[in-house]
């Protein structure tokens, strides 16, 4: 199988490993990284996921030569073609077509990301919670080209990303989206040398992994949560969540105290 799991220390990291069509994902492989994740999120010892593709590409997209196999497939009397494509809404562990793409992790995951995240590959970055670029990636809706819709949450979070504006440029025209014009439009989060991806979203997890967890995975669900709430309720969804972490924030408050964290220290 073409998707590894390798473990450093509280970090889980995921890698796509499909050379030979730039880490492109058929139904085998989005499988794969969907139970990749599920397994991620139910291992207590894992804080923090790093998303990676090997071999100096992130991830092509959906696989265009497995889609023409199904389409031929499907006309010759065999299985539907959409079969591989479709999902049950009501699944609180939905698979999407690119695998993961339909899931909220209580955990964060951070993309590494090199070469070519487009197409669908484009839609698992954002995905993630963060994407770390390297500064000759890039990325794209190539599938404006052949007419293969956004499927795995691309326009749903891409706008809700960068806003409407730059989302209906991207969406529309599918042009290709170079990384510091990626970091300007928020589309990416750190812009860093080409071949150090893996290497430095490996550093940011490790730090989001020595923090306080309880209460930064509060933080982080309600962010999610808080979309199309009113604001009343979106405040109370926030302290809700929040109530429960106050005895970590108190005892946070006297490490500060102490003498731990002055002036803005990590």
């Amino acid at each position: 199988m073409s998707v590894h799991i390798e473990k450093d220390g509280e970090v889980t990291i995921v890698t796509l490993d499909r050379p030979d069509v730039r880490n492109a994902v058929d139904s085998e492989h989005a499988r794969a990284l969907h139970q990749a994740f599920l397994a991620f999120d139910a291992d207590n010892g894992a804080k923090v996921a790093v998303f990676h593709g090997a071999h100096g590409h992130f991830c092509a997209g959906w696989d265009l030569q497995f889609g023409a196999k199904m389409l031929n497939e499907s006309q010759g009397g065999g299985p539907d073609v959409f079969a591989a494509l479709d999902f049950q809404a009501e699944d609180s562990q939905p698979l999407g077509p690119m695998g993961p793409s339909r899931l909220l992790l209580s955990k964060p995951v951070i993309a590494a990301v090199s070469g070519a995240a487009v197409a669908g590959g484009m839609e698992l970055a954002l995905w993630c919670d963060m994407r770390v670029m390297e500064e000759d990636a890039y990325f794209g809706v190539y599938c404006r080209r052949f007419g293969v819709p956004l499927i795995d949450g691309g326009t749903v979070r891409l706008p809700r990303l960068v806003g409407m504006g730059h989302a209906m440029d991207l969406i529309l025209t599918g042009r290709k989206v170079e990384a510091m014009e990626a970091l300007q439009m928020g589309l990416c989060n750190r812009v860093v040398p080409a071949g150090t991806a893996r290497e430095a979203a490996l550093v940011l997890a490790h730090q989001l992994a020595k923090f306080p967890q309880k209460t930064m995975l509060a933080d982080r669900q309600s962010a999610y949560a808080q979309w199309d709430l009113p604001l009343p309720r979106a405040l109370k969804q926030e302290w809700d969540g929040g109530r429960d972490c106050i005895g970590e924030g108190m005892q946070g408050a006297a490490r500060f105290a102490g003498g731990q964290g002055r002036h803005g220290k990590f």
